[in-house]
């Protein structure tokens, strides 16, 4: 082995560990946009643990407890069967956004007009241990929605004068503002009890 083979050595060495170090450092930074790229698809968990996840971002203001909204929506039990969908009633259904189950509301206050949502309810933010008689799910049922903000009245419970809205009724909207009515959201179709 000439003098000069052996100088060189370490340092040809110390290349391959520099390659191998900026192969890593390429490799872990390729993770990384990865996951924060996938946030969206995880969503946000709230601290109830409701996970909302944004499909599509809407526009304007975030939905009040007070608000009106029209919602299309769809509703699943964690195997995938659709207890409840807004097509069945004829459309875009009308709600008051603090008058729905807690963990549909909590979802609603971060949703804007013409957003498409994802979200999970965990059984404890839905009906939680007593579901409403003849309902297709048993206590503490998670739930699963896809929803579609169609539009926002803000204000309408005050508006309607709705219980609970936390004011008094306007005399009437404010002009250019349809006057909404008071309804809660329907109930899930209550599903026929098999004769013993």
């Amino acid at each position: 082995m000439s003098v000069s083979e052996t100088a060189n050595r370490p340092e040809h060495r110390g290349r391959g560990l520099k390659t191998w170090l900026a192969l890593l450092a390429v490799i872990v930074a390729g993770v990384a946009v990865a996951w924060l790229g996938a946030s969206p698809l995880r969503g946000e968990t709230t601290p109830t643990g409701v996970v909302i996840r944004t499909v599509k971002a809407g526009e304007g203001p975030f939905i009040q407890a007070q608000d009106g909204v029209m919602v299309e929506y769809e509703g699943r039990l964690p195997d995938g069967t659709v207890f409840d969908d807004s097509a069945r009633h004829g459309g875009p259904q009308p709600m008051i956004a603090g008058q729905v189950i807690p963990g549909f509301a909590e979802a609603l206050s971060k949703m804007q007009k013409g957003g498409k949502y994802k979200i999970h309810i965990p059984g404890k933010e839905a009906y939680g241990e007593n579901p409403p008689p003849g309902s297709p799910f048993g206590p503490n049922a998670d739930l699963d929605f896809d929803v579609h903000i169609v539009q926002i009245v803000p204000n309408a419970a005050l508006m309607a004068g709705a219980p609970g809205a936390g004011g008094e009724p306007q005399a009437a909207p404010p002009e250019g503002q349809p006057q909404p009515e008071a309804q809660l959201p329907p109930q899930p179709e209550a599903q026929p009890q098999p004769q013993q």
